[in-house]
């Protein structure tokens, strides 16, 4: 007997690559319901997951819908990270032209609180410039992707942190360490006083695992840069994992 009975023919895709995905696909598994774990294959190493799981792109929206429909997809749930704002349209879009029931899982943004130094910018390129003229030792909280777009303001020192190793890095201009959250206030504040940080530019990726470096600023007095969220088409969202188990269980489909 699960908590949430799903009809016949229930087969869920998961686009995961968070928190909130992993245990998602925890209790999709603990109550049997048939699902697939879609990782984008921006990771060395994944977390492994309790579901059958494939790694890499879909070939685009049409790939998607061909994908949903060869695989007999009844439920998306996109559960992936805020900024990944070309997978949730492709989503969008795709279930549109299949008729497929979509919902995502989405965490609710940051919001600055007394104390907090935020200057707010839409995207990578306005962080860019917002950067002070004079060389600053950067804690770049943003991942690997977008790397490149910073090390051309070469009077900077950059502090990442990343699940996997990368070259791209000179040793002169930053240094990486490898770890993975959630984080701690107290650790964060201590990386960022060892490393010297004077400024933080950080999406608003929201949750609570990678919160902890905000935290820490504010009680360093550090500005922080903060990126807002790509803009997504509009679509039926949940905010916590037990609504995504019964929107599976009460939405009909095909």
């Amino acid at each position: 007997m699960t908590d949430h009975q799903v009809s016949d023919g229930t087969r869920v895709l998961l686009l995961g690559g968070t928190t909130e995905a992993s245990r998602l696909a925890q209790l999709l598994a603990q109550q049997g319901i048939d699902a697939v774990f879609s990782y984008a294959g921006r990771t060395d190493a994944p977390i492994a997951q309790p579901l059958p799981t494939r790694t890499g792109g879909f070939g685009g929206v049409a790939g998607l819908q061909n994908w949903l429909l060869t695989e007999r997809i009844s439920h998306v749930v996109d559960a992936t990270h805020p900024f990944a704002a070309q997978m949730s349209t492709h989503a969008v879009q795709a279930c549109a032209a299949t008729g497929v029931p979509l919902l995502a899982l989405e965490r609710p943004a940051w919001h600055a609180q007394a104390g907090d130094r935020w200057q707010h910018v839409p995207d990578l390129a306005a962080a860019v410039r917002a950067l002070p003229a004079k060389p600053a030792r950067v804690f770049l909280a943003i991942g690997r992707q977008q790397l490149s777009t910073f090390l051309v303001c070469t009077q900077h020192w950059y502090l990442l942190r990343l699940v996997d190793p990368i070259q791209q890095l000179p040793a002169q201009q930053g240094h990486v360490v490898i770890d993975r959250g959630p984080f701690t206030v107290a650790g964060d504040r201590a990386l960022m006083q060892t490393h010297r940080i004077s400024c933080v530019v950080s999406k608003n990726s929201g949750g609570v695992g990678a919160q902890a470096k905000l935290t820490a600023a504010r009680e360093l007095g550090l500005p922080v840069i903060m990126i807002e969220r790509p803009l997504v088409p509009p679509r039926q969202t949940a905010g916590a994992v037990n609504e995504v188990l019964q929107w599976i269980a009460t939405t009909p489909h095909h």
